[in-house]
């Protein structure tokens, strides 16, 4: 015999809490089963703490909507609950002639997008705001920012046990079955249990394939084949030269090694890029040697030895390597016909920016 609750929602990453607040604000009895002994211990919390313009996704896509709509509501919550973040602003350069198409196209999909506020720098108006930038143009954007991320997922939950929902640790989703009243899912951990909810919201990142196909009922062609990419950072063992962040044009996989600033204003560089097939944190300091030629391209002054091994994260990726780039894929009961079941595969960046954003959409999808 199965338990019974009204809303499961599988992972704490930033998006699963988002989606748990938004479905406690409506009212909603909310559990978040998290197989790890904390929240947000994966791609949440090993990121670059970017709080995105919108500016990198397709016309109409998910990305793109998601990150517009939820870089407005982001700034409005940490404003509202005192979470810690700051508007600093970012540079996107090109660094030779050749990548000046690029950019301009860059520029005009951002506005395709929503994202209006941004400027063009010729080289001289950049390197007066950052006197070590080496650029032949770029572009201002000025409402890019960096947040928290631990503040802000301690505050999502924070909505939720208010409404009275509740985060059960140590509690992985090893299995399950669609049945005629509900989802009964299948929970490990130091004392293994059955729900059954009416329904289920599976976030957990790059789990979330794997979580998926545990669950007999779900059809397996809605389910996406999963691939694992590496990043690793490295901090700046000396007082940042910069006050914005600095991104190089775009790259298939990534947004390049780029600049990126935490809230006590120290410099971290990152992430590269390597597929990998399982997880793995550790950062071989053999890595930083691509590091220092891709950085020194924008930032020619770079010194020897200045870059010491930061942290490293893995992304969910839905797409293969040397494959474009996926949008978001939010798998509801319209696409895989059981009542009360949302997928979210594939989250990756700008996933902590749209996180209210998508928490909103999910919602909404169920409500409906």
């Amino acid at each position: 015999m199965s338990d019974s609750i009204e809303c499961a929602v599988i992972g704490a990453g930033v998006v699963g809490l988002a989606v748990a607040r938004a479905l406690a604000v409506r009212g909603h009895e909310v559990v978040v089963l998290e197989a790890e002994d904390a929240f947000g211990t994966h791609t949440s919390s090993r990121n670059s703490e970017v709080i995105h313009a919108g500016i990198y996704y397709p016309k109409d896509s998910l990305k793109a909507k998601f990150c517009v709509e939820g870089k407005k509501r982001l700034y409005a919550y940490c404003t509202e609950r005192g979470i810690n973040h700051r508007n600093v602003g970012k540079l996107i350069v090109a660094v030779e002639e050749s990548e000046m198409a690029s950019l301009k196209t860059r520029k005009a999909a951002a506005e395709t997008n929503g994202v209006m506020d941004l400027r063009w720098l010729t080289a001289a108006e950049a390197k007066a705001m950052e006197p070590q930038l080496h650029c032949v143009g770029a572009i201002l954007s000025p409402s890019t920012g960096i947040i928290d991320s631990h503040g802000l997922m301690l505050a999502y939950l924070g909505d939720v046990e208010d409404r009275g929902g509740a985060l059960a640790l140590k509690s992985p989703v090893t299995g399950g079955a669609v049945e005629d009243d509900g989802i009964r899912l299948t929970v490990g951990g130091d004392s293994p249990i059955e729900l059954k909810a009416k329904i289920v919201v599976n976030s957990a990142g790059f789990s979330a394939p794997k979580v998926a196909r545990s669950v007999a009922g779900i059809p397996g062609p809605t389910i996406p084949k999963d691939y694992l990419a590496k990043g690793v950072y490295f901090i700046l063992g000396t007082k940042a030269p910069f006050e914005r962040l600095v991104y190089p044009v775009p790259e298939l996989a990534g947004l390049g090694i780029h600049l990126t600033l935490d809230l006590g204003g120290r410099a971290r560089f990152g992430p590269d890029v390597e597929w990998v097939d399982h997880i793995d944190y550790s950062v071989d300091p053999k890595r930083s040697a691509g590091f220092y030629s891709a950085i020194r391209r924008y930032w020619p002054a770079l010194e020897d030895g200045a870059l010491v091994p930061g942290y490293a994260g893995v992304r969910p990726k839905i797409q293969g390597p040397g494959e474009p780039a996926r949008d978001f894929m939010v798998v509801g009961p319209e696409v895989h016909g059981v009542p009360g079941l949302v997928n979210l595969f594939g989250i990756e960046s700008p996933g902590l920016t749209s996180s209210m954003a998508i928490g909103e959409h999910v919602a909404d999808l169920l409500d409906a």
